[in-house]
């Protein structure tokens, strides 16, 4: 599951929705999205004050180069406020939440916001599905032909956002389209250019935090689970047959343990803090205390079928573009058994074919970046392994910057994170680009729906 980036959702952090209801325009814009050639619109109810939300679904060609063929349709949620307000575009890189939320940005603007959904996460997908479509300037141009419908509605400033896959979802629809959107803030989004050289993930597992005897213990966890193989799979086994789960994809209940294994230290360090490790059992805790801590961290039922399968979309781009990360597990050897099958090939069925383009996407994204990047703002958490390999800024960025939240993990609530200073420069750049009023975002107070990090509610079962 460290192949697999959060599906994450940014989590707002310092603003309130409006207390007051709809206002006499806002009445109509349903009939305004329901003009819009290709769009249908349903209206749910809402669970944040002073918005209307919409489940919206957008008829997408499936190769935007022949757009006479093959369609399918897209699924879009929009928060509307109000059209003079900014819009902020998320990307979740994934399936879209059903959920209403406020990324952060948009808190700090006070704006609309629409939740777009990756094309191939069902239920945006084609069928009968043509892999080679899901890459990620296809993707992008889903995202352009969006955004170009909805600005005959909301014609104020737009920003874009994500966090994980969807934060790099938000650089790569800039690299194409970089006049779509006005700025963008990226959670936590790697950049893997160079796919063969995975040091730094290394690098990081053998110096993060602060507390040597945290990480000591967490490697040694990991191999006290792989000591305990039998024990181990057979809790496993018996919760397969309770649940119905199933093992086509990896074919044997013994890989699906040991990527699990394979998983533990990382996915401890995305989703929790140093201070958590107080929490782990001890090396020598019983096969019940410990099995609890594999699947609580881990999530023994990702790697089943029914696990996976929600993401071949992913693992396919991965598997094609985007690349992935392949840490040395020298402190697990000699009790791994299938170290080679940790990779996207292994994730995605075989009758789906696959060839890496040995990293050509990604090299011409980090060019785009470093030398013609504007308004990008890249946010990272000290202590998340995604962070290991991620995106540098060139002589050629410009209104840019890159942060690092002090402590934190794989977390879209990061500008609140930063110090002081660097906090009021993030927030001011991101007003800045919204055309937003400075004095009125500062006003204003959190609420509950803002202060939940989304990307938690949205954590993929790892």
């Amino acid at each position: 599951m460290a192949l697999l980036l959060a599906a994450g959702l940014t989590g707002a952090g310092g603003t309130t929705a409006r207390a007051d209801g709809p206002t006499a325009a806002a009445e109509d814009i349903a009939a305004e999205l329901k003009a819009i050639p290709g769009m249908k619109v349903e209206e749910k109810t809402s669970t944040l004050p002073g918005h209307r939300w919409f489940w919206l679904t957008y008829r997408q060609p499936v190769d935007h180069r022949r757009p006479g063929g093959q369609w399918f349709e897209q699924r879009v949620m929009l928060q509307h406020k109000s059209e003079d307000r900014p819009m902020v575009l998320y990307t979740s890189g994934y399936n879209t939440p059903e959920v209403m939320f406020r990324s952060e940005p948009t808190a700090l603007v006070d704006g609309n916001q629409i939740s777009l959904e990756y094309r191939f996460f069902t239920p945006s997908r084609p069928e009968p599905a043509d892999w080679t479509k899901d890459t990620i300037w296809q993707a992008a141009t889903d995202e352009h032909r969006l955004i170009g419908a909805l600005k005959k509605i909301y014609k104020g400033r737009w920003i874009s956002t994500g966090g994980s896959k969807g934060g790099m979802t938000a650089v790569y629809h800039k690299r194409f389209y970089p006049d779509d959107v006005d700025g963008s803030v990226v959670y936590v989004a790697p950049n893997d250019v160079d796919n063969d050289e995975d040091s730094r993930y290394d690098e990081f597992f053998a110096t993060v935090g602060t507390d040597d005897t945290c990480r000591a213990h967490i490697k040694g966890l990991a191999r006290e689970f792989l000591k305990r193989r039998p024990e181990m799979l057979k809790r496993f086994t018996a919760a397969a047959a309770e649940n119905g789960w199933t093992f086509s994809i990896l074919r044997t209940p013994d890989r699906a343990f040991e990527n699990t294994v394979m998983d533990y230290e990382w996915a401890f360090w995305q989703y929790s803090l140093q201070s958590d490790c107080g929490t782990l059992p001890a090396l020598d805790a019983s096969d019940d205390d410990l099995y609890a801590s594999l699947d609580a961290i881990a999530g023994l039922s990702f790697y089943t079928d029914q696990g996976l399968a929600p993401y071949i979309p992913y693992y396919y781009q991965a598997g094609t573009q985007l690349g992935w990360g392949t840490p040395q597990f020298t402190h697990l050897r000699p009790l791994l058994r299938h170290e080679s099958s940790y990779q996207p090939r292994t994730y995605v069925p075989r009758e789906i074919a696959m060839r890496f383009d040995g990293g050509r996407a990604m090299r011409d994204i980090d060019r785009w970046v470093r030398n013609h990047g504007s308004r990008l703002m890249f946010l990272y958490g000290e202590n998340d392994p995604w962070g290991s390999e991620r995106f540098r800024l060139g002589r050629g960025s410009k209104d840019s910057a890159v942060y690092e939240a002090p402590g934190m993990n794989h977390s879209g609530r990061l500008i609140d994170k930063l110090p002081a200073e660097q906090r009021a420069k993030a927030i001011a750049d991101l007003l800045r680009w919204a055309g937003a009023d400075a004095a009125r975002a500062r006003t204003l107070t959190t609420t509950p729906s803002d202060a939940t990090d989304p990307l938690r509610l949205q954590r993929p079962p790892l």
